[in-house]
């Protein structure tokens, strides 16, 4: 057994030491800014971004929906990466008690799909607790399931909103438009969200 003992995550004489060319007479090679600038830089990934919109939407329901109400729920929150789920309301709770639920679930927005003697569907859309809120009427459901998603556009995704004309001439479709934007767009550089892809796809002839 040697005498000498090494230090525990010390460096040898061999490992990771970096071996400098030397000239002739002995002296090291001096850097030039030209060999400086040939340093390729790689720039930081989109998720090294700062998430500043904390917009959190709460998704859920009442009691007494079917289940295509239930899977289209599902898909919005499968599509929206900044949704939070919570187990179904009451029939005899007022709607005042989403303000404490969405303020349980440290939620700012809500959707809320409300089921009326199991057939007429309403969906509120809310901002919470201050408003505003709209409620509407729901008369036709298309869930994934049954669409074909013609590209390659990833889950979670930031999705491109389009609105009318008319939502700019009206105060209070101005008023709805910003509510849509504030709830269904993706906040940006969110942990759970992906970046937006597009593909061309090429359309065969018409005959």
């Amino acid at each position: 057994m040697s005498a000498l003992k090494r230090k525990r995550g010390g460096k040898g004489p061999g490992r990771n030491t970096k071996k400098v060319k030397l000239l002739e007479n002995g002296t090291k090679p001096e850097t030039t800014e030209m060999g400086q600038n040939k340093e390729i830089t790689v720039p930081a990934p989109v998720s090294m971004g700062k998430w500043k919109n904390k917009e959190r939407v709460l998704v859920f329901s009442s009691r007494g929906i079917n289940f295509r109400t239930r899977h289209l729920m599902q898909d919005l929150r499968t599509m929206m990466p900044h949704t939070k789920a919570d187990t179904k309301m009451d029939r005899k709770d007022k709607l005042f008690v989403i303000n404490e639920v969405c303020e349980i679930k440290n939620c700012n927005k809500c959707i809320f799909f409300e089921a009326k003697k199991k057939q007429d569907l309403y969906m509120w859309v809310a901002n919470v607790p201050h408003g505003p809120s709209a409620k509407f009427l729901v008369q036709n459901i298309h869930t994934l399931a049954e669409l074909k998603m013609t590209g390659n556009c990833l889950k979670g995704s930031r999705p491109l909103l389009s609105f009318d004309p008319q939502f700019d001439k009206e105060p209070h479709y101005a008023l709805l438009k910003e509510l849509f934007i504030q709830i269904f767009s993706t906040p940006q550089y969110h942990p759970r969200s992906q970046p937006f892809s597009m593909s061309n796809l090429r359309l065969p002839p018409s005959k």
